[in-house]
Order: structure tokens, then sequence, then C-alpha cells
């Protein structure tokens, strides 16, 4: 069963087949910016263009009532050519549902658009999957290590990462201000 916000969302979301392309799609691409939709464990699921996150968080936030972005991470799949799904999960506490919004960036360029602007929380949850995958949140002022400490090398989630690889160690530092007896 399915929350008739979901259908709401999909015929206000998804354009039907002749429909122009919705503004702030990129005109070069003539690809929707949703690429697919459906429902999986009681939870909208739109997997998306990247350059097509914003304009949907925003309308996700602002004509849906999706007020709570709970968090973002990805999923790493090395044999794709477009190896890294980002993954951004939202709640709206009026209608009691999530939303998934699911977009594929390459290896070679793992950038998608910040939420910061959006959602002030963001900033800290990109940069928890900037430190285990990579990603890189375009538009977020401060992706430094929030999990590992500066000098760490790689990103531990990549599938590819070597689990037995040793990191360099670095001297522990008391806190600043700390009294040191």
């Amino acid at each position: 069963m399915t929350a008739p916000i979901f259908e709401l969302l999909q015929a206000q979301l998804v354009p039907a087949s002749g429909d122009p392309e919705p503004e702030g799609a990129a005109a070069e691409d003539h690809e929707p910016p949703i690429r697919s939709l459906g429902v999986q464990h009681g939870v909208l699921v739109l997997t998306i263009r990247p350059d097509a996150l914003t304009l949907l968080a925003t309308r996700l936030r602002n004509d849906f009532a999706f007020d709570l972005f709970l968090d973002v991470t990805a999923v790493d799949w090395p044999a794709e050519v477009l190896r890294f799904e980002v993954v951004h999960h939202f709640y709206s506490t009026t209608h009691k549902v999530r939303v998934r919004l699911k977009c594929r960036v390459p290896e070679a360029d793992p950038t998608v658009d910040s939420l910061t602007p959006l959602y002030g929380s963001a900033g800290y949850m990109e940069r928890e999957c900037h430190d285990m995958y990579g990603i890189v949140f375009r538009g977020n002022p401060d992706l430094r290590p929030i999990l590992l400490y500066e000098g760490f090398v790689g990103h531990p989630l990549r599938k590819d990462y070597p689990k037995q690889k040793e990191q360099p160690l670095v001297p522990y530092l008391p806190p600043q201000g700390a009294l040191v007896r």
C-alpha cells in the first residue's frame, strides 16, 4: 500500500511523455531528471540524474513538506561505469513518509551538489560520506574529515580499499586548552 503523497509526487514530478523538460534541466541532456520511480519497503525511491538533485530536493522540501533530511550515503559498485550511487533520505513530518533520492556518479568525478543550503544538517552527513567514499559535495564549505583523522589515506568503505592497509601514525595531541598533568 502506498501513501497518497506518493501518487501526488509521481503526478507532479514525473512529466508525462511528450511534455517539455522541467525548468532547471540540462539543455544538452534530453533525458528526464527522474530516471525511475517506485516504492520499496514503503519508501518512495526516485533514481535521478545528478544535476537534478538540488531541484528535486528543493521541491520535496518546499512543495511537498519533506522537512527533515535524514542522511546521505553511497553504495560502491566497482564494476560499473557509474561506480558510486549517492543516496539521500528525506522524511515528511506532515505526511509521515520517507523518500529516497538516488543518483549515480563515475569514479573519475564523484561529485554531486551539496544540500547544505537547504538543510543545515547536511553538512555533517556530507562530510561523513566524503570521508568514507570520497564523494565530493559541490558547495559544501567544510569537507574536513569528521570520522577519520587528518592525514588518513583513502576511503575505507570503498570496496577496493585494502583491509590490511596500515595508516600512518600521527602523534596524539591533547585538545587545545586542556590541562595535561
